[in-house]
């Protein structure tokens, strides 16, 4: 049989891409408040960086991570 997944490896997966995404989003935003006539292909991976933080988010609390106990 495969190696069991531990619960906690998959929590600091989620947490890490929490993380990536946060980042990737608040980058998105910052270039498009910038930007003059920003694309509309820019607001809208914007739009899906920022969806996909706030279900991560979401899962996160469902599993009852926090942040906290992995720094």
């Amino acid at each position: 049989m495969g190696r069991r997944i531990k619960k906690k490896d998959i929590d600091e997966e989620l947490l890490d891409a929490i993380f990536n995404l946060e980042r990737e989003w608040k980058q998105i935003r910052s270039l498009i408040e910038r930007s003059i006539d920003p694309m509309e292909s820019s607001i809208l991976r914007e739009n899906l960086a920022q969806a996909k933080y706030l279900y991560l988010l979401r899962e996160a609390r469902h599993r009852k991570i926090s942040a906290v106990r992995y720094n």
